[in-house]
């Protein structure tokens, strides 16, 4: 009797508990506002009743009342669950599946009422007024009982347009206008929740988000362009160093600046938001660093957009999409994001008096001791984030620095791979230039071993992440033997140096230095080459520095336009939209190149760019076929003029002769 006596005492407790734990939650979507407040507010009632029951000291409760109140615990675990998804749930899923909420919302009442008929207050000390509250609060379940209240029909009918429309069209602005306000989706803040909320959804489905899902992401973006375009100062206080200056050429709507629309490579799968820190985890998906993280920090252990299981939860940063992104931002007249600093170390005393014993060792004379310290440390720093920290800050970079001058090629290769790697840290970056490093790099870079002139190269990629680092590296005298190394070097000597000339010449002052170093004949034999792998980064490269004066004119003058056609016809989308980009700028005022590609047959493909290619290469696509319909048109214009001219017929000679 004591065992139960204590059972029901407990659950009693467990349920008291749970109905606290309803009463903390808030703010309620709009959708749902009215009647989950109103639940809320029902179960809020029966603190009263449960705590007369624990407190009954003299009291056993009956089985069959124990037996409701176990009930009433499922019921009211099903009730949190409802509340916390009204709470934090998606916005757009609430008003889409509306039917299927409401249901479960009956459903859940159902479970409430049917708990509370069945508690007898037989044998239990409960007051009288406590008794007409609780039967208050079971009349206006079964009064609820099926009940629907009104619906935002419009609000419905817009998200439902948009949902099921496949293309954009100008209609759509006043919809998602509509839409934003209503949902109170007007802020940065209230769109990652929204989108987090949808992550949440795919999350608790398996990974299987389903095609409704899917839409929902894709409406989700709509409504986030929207919004961006807008409202160009949004409420995030970096957004407004990243608006693009008055001047800059920028389309105007409704009198303001109309921020250029992100590709969906550049944004963060969870906020949606341009990428400052981009990483990639073990699945080969990009993230923000700091929306991962918090995602991972929740307890997750899956990929947010395919949920496969992370082999990893450390993310490696994606260096290549930061400067594709850089490139965008400047083209687009926009600042690049910058990157948060990550400068604590927490290395352990003992691995802190191992870095100083081996800095010792650099210090010595002995080559021995420099090639096995420096050999340690370059180890040391490939894995672990907080020994790159500690390296650096135990004075390791001017030692390493002073080592690439060394006539020893192994010392000479561990110290250029040290920096390297310490590089990958944000802070060392500018430390390592400050140091010096640049012509000892440029050194290694022309006279070191091949190993070492890849990880010269891959330094300088790695430096030139900082845009002022990118003026000191071209300055320097960088991009000459990264030419040449591109030109002769390994397939991997290639690919470094190829990623940190596409780096450097995202600066314009860059770009005039790769030319004159002979990077557009290098290039072109890498596009036209059988098997050799480099197409992605000369195209990459060559679309750089086609919007450069001198670039233009060599890639021109290097018979491009026939190798350009043919990757627009059968090149991977990426390189399609790169092509297109390079001709676009060589037929810009020069007739020569537009009629080539015509001859080459250019139209075709174009066309097909245009109706299939990326956002971009649609962009570009578009461009080339107005510029050659005008020239089309044009031509066809002057030739009517001439043949016009000609078939007029001439004065008789006659007419020079008057009455005598």
């Amino acid at each position: 009797m004591e065992e139960e006596e204590k059972g029901g005492v407990e659950v009693v407790e467990i349920l008291i508990e749970t109905v606290n734990k309803i009463a903390s939650i808030s703010d309620y979507r709009c959708t749902v506002k009215k009647q989950y407040c109103n639940l809320a507010r029902r179960l809020k009632l029966l603190i009263p009743m449960l705590e007369e029951i624990r407190d009954s000291k003299d009291s056993i409760i009956p089985q069959q009342t124990l037996k409701a109140l176990v009930l009433l615990k499922q019921a009211l675990d099903s009730a949190k669950d409802l509340l916390i998804f009204g709470c934090e749930g998606s916005k757009i899923y609430m008003v889409l599946e509306r039917e299927q909420i409401m249901n479960k919302y009956h459903e859940v009442t159902a479970k409430l009422e049917q708990a509370l008929s069945g508690i007898s207050y037989e044998g239990l000390d409960i007051s009288d007024e406590v008794k007409e509250q609780v039967e208050l609060v079971l009349a206006q379940f079964r009064r609820a009982k099926g009940r629907v209240d009104a619906t935002d029909v419009e609000l419905h009918e817009d998200l439902l347009s948009l949902y099921n429309k496949t293309n954009d069209s100008a209609s759509d602005l006043a919809v998602l206008r509509r839409i934003s306000e209503k949902l109170q989706l007007m802020g940065i803040a209230d769109l990652t929740q929204e989108s987090l909320a949808l992550h949440e959804m795919v999350a608790a489905t398996g990974g299987d988000p389903g095609e409704s899902i899917e839409k929902m992401s894709m409406l989700l973006k709509k409504i986030k362009d929207f919004v961006q375009t807008e409202n160009p100062n949004l409420d995030a206080p970096e957004r407004e160093k990243n608006l693009p200056p008055s001047g800059s050429g920028q389309a105007i709507v409704d009198g303001s600046h109309q921020m250029p629309v992100i590709p969906d490579d550049f944004r963060c799968p969870i906020s949606l938001e341009l990428m400052k820190d981009p990483v990639i985890v073990s699945t080969g998906q990009t993230y923000e660093r700091s929306c991962i993280e918090k995602w991972l920090g929740a307890g997750h252990d899956t990929c947010p957009k395919t949920q496969q299981k992370l082999i990893s939860t450390a993310p490696t940063p994606n260096f290549v999409l930061r400067s594709l992104i850089a490139q965008w931002c400047e083209a687009n007249g926009i600042e690049p994001p910058k990157r948060p600093s990550r400068t604590v170390s927490t290395c352990s005393p003992a691995e802190r008096t191992k870095i100083e014993i081996l800095l010792h060792k650099l210090k010595s004379g002995c080559l021995e001791d420099q090639r096995s310290a420096a050999g340690e440390i370059r180890l040391l720093a490939k894995h672990n984030a907080d020994n790159r920290v500690a390296i650096a800050q135990a004075g390791a970079i001017p030692l390493l620095v002073g080592l690439l001058l060394t006539p020893d090629p192994r010392i000479q290769e561990h110290a250029i791979t040290a920096l390297l790697n310490l590089s990958i840290c944000e802070d060392n970056k500018g430390s390592i230039v400050s140091a010096g490093a640049v012509p000892g790099i440029v050194h290694v870079l022309k006279k070191g071993s091949m190993e070492a002139r890849e990880n010269a190269a891959a330094t300088l990629f790695s430096l030139s992440v900082v845009d002022e680092n990118k003026v000191t590296i071209g300055f320097l005298g960088a991009i000459p033997p990264l030419v040449t190394l591109l030109s002769e070097g390994t397939q991997r000597g290639k690919k470094d140096a190829a990623t940190a000339l596409f780096n450097l010449c995202i600066y314009q002052g860059n770009k005039g230095k790769a030319v004159r170093a002979g990077v557009v004949p290098t290039l072109m034999c890498l596009l036209t080459e059988t098997g050799g792998g480099m197409v992605d980064e000369a195209l990459a490269i060559l679309a750089i520095l086609a919007s450069h004066p001198e670039g233009k004119a060599t890639i021109g003058a290097a018979e491009a336009v026939p190798v350009l056609v043919e990757v627009i016809r059968n090149g991977s989308p990426r390189n399609r939209e790169n092509a297109a980009a390079v001709l676009v700028h060589l037929c810009s005022g020069d007739q020569k190149h537009m009629v080539e590609a015509q001859e080459c047959g250019v139209m075709v493909p174009l066309v097909d760019l245009a109706q299939n290619g990326t956002d971009r290469g649609k962009r570009k696509a578009q461009q080339l076929l107005e510029r050659i319909s005008r020239f089309v048109e044009q031509q066809n214009h002057s030739q009517a003029q001439t043949e016009a001219h000609i078939q007029q017929p001439q004065p008789s000679s006659m007419a020079n002769f008057g009455d005598s």
